[in-house]
C-alpha cells in the first residue's frame, strides 16, 4: 500500500497544495496553544507534511516515525527544501511495540493513523505515553456510512491479496485510552470524513 509511488504522489500534493484539509486544522489547533520552543512527535507521518508545518510554527524539532522505508527518499527532499536540514529525525518503529524507542515529545500527533492500527488501545496508549504537553489525532467517525466503507474497502484489499486494513474505532473507546493515561481529551472537530480529537497533560 504505502511503497514508494505513493510516496511520491503525497509529496508531490503538499509541493502543490500544502497539508490536506484536515492535517491544517490539527496544525491550527496545536498551534492555537502555542509552539515556541516546542518539541514535535509525528507517528505514521509519511512524508512529514505536518512536522514541516508545526515547525514553521515555531517548534523547535521533529521526530518523525514510520512504519514503512518507502518514505524516506521524500521526506528528505522535503526537508531540503524546507530549508530545516538537522531538525526532523525519522525512526522506522512500531512505536506500539516498543514505546521507548523514541524520546516523549511535547506535542505528539497522529493523522490519519489510528484508522490503519488494529489494536487502537495499544497505539493510543504509546502516543499518550510519548505526551509531554498536547496530542492531536485524527479518525474516521464511527457510523453506518463509515462502516459501510470501511467493509468494502477491506473486501477490496482481500480480494486483491493485501494485508492492510482499515478500521473505524469508537471515538469514546479512544479518547477513553488518553484519559487512562493522565490527558484530558476532547473531540475538537466532527467532519464527516474525518474527525479531530486534542488531548492536554
Amino acid at each position: 500500500m504505502f511503497d514508494a509511488r505513493f510516496a511520491r504522489r503525497r509529496a508531490a500534493r503538499y509541493r502543490r497544495r500544502g497539508p490536506d484539509a484536515t492535517a491544517r486544522r490539527i496544525v491550527e489547533l496545536l498551534a492555537a496553544g502555542g509552539l515556541d520552543g516546542a518539541t514535535v512527535l509525528e507517528i505514521g507521518g509519511g512524508v512529514g507534511e505536518i512536522s514541516l508545518e508545526l515547525l514553521g510554527r515555531g517548534a523547535t524539532s521533529a521526530t518523525v516515525v514510520e512504519l514503512s522505508p518507502a518514505y524516506e527518499q521524500q521526506a528528505a527532499a522535503l526537508v531540503a527544501e524546507a530549508g530545516l536540514s538537522g531538525r526532523v529525525h525519522r525512526r522506522l518503529v512500531d512505536i506500539a511495540e516498543d514505546p521507548t524507542a523514541v524520546a516523549p515529545a511535547d506535542v505528539v500527533v497522529l493523522h490519519r493513523v489510528v484508522c490503519c492500527y488494529p489494536d487502537h488501545p495499544k497505539l493510543l496508549g504509546a502516543a499518550a505515553g510519548r505526551t509531554r504537553a498536547r496530542l492531536a489525532f485524527s479518525f474516521p467517525p464511527r457510523n453506518a456510512v463509515s462502516r459501510a466503507v470501511v467493509a468494502t474497502q477491506n473486501r477490496l484489499l482481500r480480494a486483491g491479496g493485501r494485508e492492510f486494513r482499515t478500521f473505524a474505532h469508537p471515538p469514546e473507546a479512544m479518547l477513553d485510552v488518553l484519559a487512562g493515561r493522565g490527558l484530558a481529551p476532547v473531540l475538537a472537530h466532527r467532519g464527516a470524513v474525518w474527525q479531530v480529537a486534542t488531548a492536554t497533560r
